[in-house]
């Protein structure tokens, strides 16, 4: 160990406690890996439990111009959690208390490493949940989806992660490691410049987010399910459009494509069985009016060519049958896809997983446009996604072995970004910027004649972050 980072270490030991610092090259090697085993190095690892803590750590690293990298359950897709350089892996998983409820506010006060599934769990006993669920609900904490800007399955009605968030407590990386309140526990507050929804999907690099207020909202009285199997996606996605007209009140609306469906019935537990692409849509409604609601949307699924369709009157009905299984199993569901079909069975995969958006008016010609992707380069994928509001998510795999495909890969991922901007949706809908979507933000920008929001935001970054010591090199 050289002499420099020795003395970092013991430095942080003194300042934190020997019991919030490590040094452990196997436990660094473990943190510093992200969803999709990125790996990055840091000079130590820091698990500290309160504010204070926090404070310290960042009024230390200003000083000493060492580089911090935030991150919660590091279930990012894109790279934010992921080291980069030397420096200190800062992990919030010890500040995991639900510090308040109040459901005639409608808020809950939690700590950053509060798993969304715990809190979910929490809040069910009063009537209430916290609507934003990605798909790594069971492992993503409060804080990473703050500052990723989460969405999930629920999007379409409820909305994403800058919705719900009213009020945050966050430490700044300056001399002093200030910690600063934002926001209020109401959900009309005017205090200038909304610094809140600045820090939302910020991705780590202008503050580290210590406590938040989050907004709840109460668990539908009742959500019928239907689930349906489609010869096409362009069915399917037709499907979608004419549910979209028809006003019901969409709770989830989630498809998969036929190679998923087909892996994912071999490998979960799920009751229902069929051929196909996958389309499953929840709506909320009383228990009245259930079967009328459920028999409409048999209709549109039927009227677009769906095969063998399967219907929950109740959330515990689809839980039973299984109907969001095969949408939960996608990222699995990929990954063993691309085991079963790669050249040579000692071959590494890796699996990337996109993701755009599109005004739904657009899905047929999205869905369209990237399957000819995939034969132009070659390169396998499995599509699945938050449909609703158009959000696709391809995943892409490659064999690490495979040269050629590895080389032709960035430029198909660029020309999938590409579909989402110039179809009128994004770049990145959910997943944020990273280090992997640097280039695609820049293209969006140009293409909507946005260019300085770049010169913008570095001055932003510059303002809340000016030695750049705040998870660098990520977003911008």
């Amino acid at each position: 160990m050289d002499v420099k980072r020795e003395e970092t270490i013991n430095d942080l030991k003194r300042i934190l406690g020997t019991e919030k610092v490590f040094d452990d090259e196997a436990l660094i090697k473990l943190y510093g890996k992200d969803a999709i085993f990125r790996e990055g190095s840091a000079i130590a690892l820091v698990l500290p439990e309160s504010v204070e803590d926090v404070s310290k750590l960042l009024s230390y690293a200003y000083k000493n111009d060492l580089k911090i990298y935030p991150q919660g359950s590091a279930t990012d897709l894109v790279g934010s959690s992921t080291p980069h350089s030397d420096g200190i892996i800062l992990n919030l998983q010890r500040m995991n208390r639900i510090k308040e409820i109040s459901v005639v506010d409608s808020y809950v006060v939690t700590e950053p490493g509060v798993r969304l599934f715990e809190l979910n769990n929490v809040l069910s006993d009063y009537g209430y949940m916290f609507p934003v669920d990605p798909g790594s609900v069971k492992s993503a904490s409060v804080g990473g989806a703050i500052n990723s800007g989460a969405g999930g399955m629920m999007g379409a009605k409820y909305g994403t992660m800058k919705d719900y968030v009213l009020e945050l407590q966050v430490v700044l990386p300056d001399e002093n490691g200030t910690i600063m309140r934002i926001g209020s526990k109401t959900t009309k507050s005017r205090q200038g410049y909304d610094l809140v929804r600045l820090i939302v999907g910020s991705e780590g690099t202008l503050a580290v987010v210590t406590e938040a207020t989050l907004k709840i909202v109460p668990i539908p009285e009742n959500v019928v399910t239907i689930a349906g199997f489609f010869p096409s996606l362009e069915d399917l996605a037709r499907a979608v459009i004419d549910i979209k007209k028809s006003r019901f009140d969409v709770l989830i609306m989630e498809f998969v494509d036929d190679l998923t469906v087909k892996s994912a019935l071999e490998n979960t537990k799920t009751k229902i069985s069929g051929e196909g692409n996958m389309l499953i849509t929840s709506v909320i409604t009383s228990i009245e009016s259930a079967d009328r609601v459920l028999n409409s949307l048999e209709e549109i699924f039927k009227l677009h060519g769906a095969t063998k369709v399967y219907k929950a009157r109740t959330q515990q009905e689809s839980d039973e049958l299984g109907l969001m299984d095969i949408r939960r199993n996608y990222y699995a569901a990929s990954i063993q896809i691309a085991a079963k079909t790669r050249k040579k069975e000692t071959n590494k995969i890796i699996v990337y997983p996109e993701d755009i958006s599109v005004p739904p008016s657009k899905l047929v010609e999205a869905v369209r446009r990237i399957r000819e992707l995939e034969k132009k380069y070659g390169i396998p994928m499995t599509l699945a996604g938050h449909i609703s509001d158009g959000n696709i998510h391809p995943n892409i795999w490659v064999e690490e072995e495979d040269k050629e495909r590895l080389e032709l890969l960035p430029k198909l991922i660029a020309d999938i970004m590409r579909i989402g901007i110039e179809l009128g949706g994004t770049m990145s809908s959910e997943h944020g910027i990273g280090t992997t979507k640097k280039e695609g933000l820049i293209e969006e920008l140009e293409h909507k004649g946005g260019l300085k929001a770049l010169e913008l935001m570095r001055g932003i970054k510059r303002l809340f972050d000016p030695k750049g010591i705040l998870n660098p090199d990520k977003v911008l």
